[in-house]
């Protein structure tokens, strides 16, 4: 049996990840063991220097970790355009989100809101900034721990208003999505896939990655509310 190869992936990906190994396993017969985190701190764990023969995350931390030396330079491949979507706590009224002075209105009117730490959080941050309500709703942000769905806070009546990629969100129980952001506000990050350096197996990798970029895998993706990249 060959050697199962390791991945490291942040949260946004899990389930999506989760279907699709189960379907390569079934194809090729390789293990393929994932590990899902916080993406930040997946970065530093491969930044470190922890063995792992795949590292998928957002397109733009593959970029540094490949300058880093830490993923074989070429190796990219863009797997799922990921867009952000706004949740409630199950039953909760839904704030009007069709238009961009809607998503503000609803940011304004919240108790507690709650974005994750990884690319789409720090692209709030700079919407709230553009709209001059930072300093407004800033005692109001609850940030979820690295690692912790947003939704889950939603869920538990933590947060009022919780802003995450859409596939987190849509396998949650105890939460409404009310959509995603409209068009002129909407948050849109490339998950890629990337040979780390430290792989002992690195053909193993790449016909793992042409499987993950092939036609066969577009289902899952939009079945975990990604686009094919």
């Amino acid at each position: 049996m060959a050697t199962p190869l390791r991945i490291i992936s942040s949260m946004a990906t899990k389930q999506l990840l989760a279907d699709l190994v189960a379907q390569y396993s079934r194809l090729s017969g390789q293990a393929v063991e994932v590990e899902s985190v916080g993406g930040v701190d997946a970065a530093k764990r491969v930044q470190a220097g922890e063995a792992f023969d795949v590292v998928i995350l957002a397109s733009n931390a593959i970029d540094q970790l490949t300058q880093a030396g830490k993923v074989v330079a070429g190796s990219r491949a863009d797997l799922v355009k990921s867009g952000v979507a706004v949740a409630v706590q199950a039953g909760a009224p839904h704030p009007d989100i069709s238009s961009e002075e809607g998503v503000r209105q609803a940011v304004l009117s919240a108790g507690s809101l709650s974005y994750s730490t990884g690319p789409s959080g720090v692209a709030l941050v700079k919407q709230f900034e553009r709209w001059g309500i930072a300093d407004q709703i800033k005692d109001r942000i609850v940030q979820a721990p690295p690692g912790v769905p947003v939704g889950s806070l939603v869920a538990k009546g933590e947060v009022e208003l919780g802003f995450q990629q859409l596939s987190e969100l849509i396998h949650l129980q105890g939460i409404d999505v009310v959509g995603p952001l409209p068009p002129a506000v909407q948050v849109t990050t490339i998950f890629s896939a990337g040979l780390a350096t430290a792989s002992q197996q690195p053909q193993a990798v790449r016909a793992f990655l042409e499987f993950l970029v092939s036609d066969q895998t577009e289902n899952a993706k939009r079945a975990n509310g990604m686009e094919p990249a």
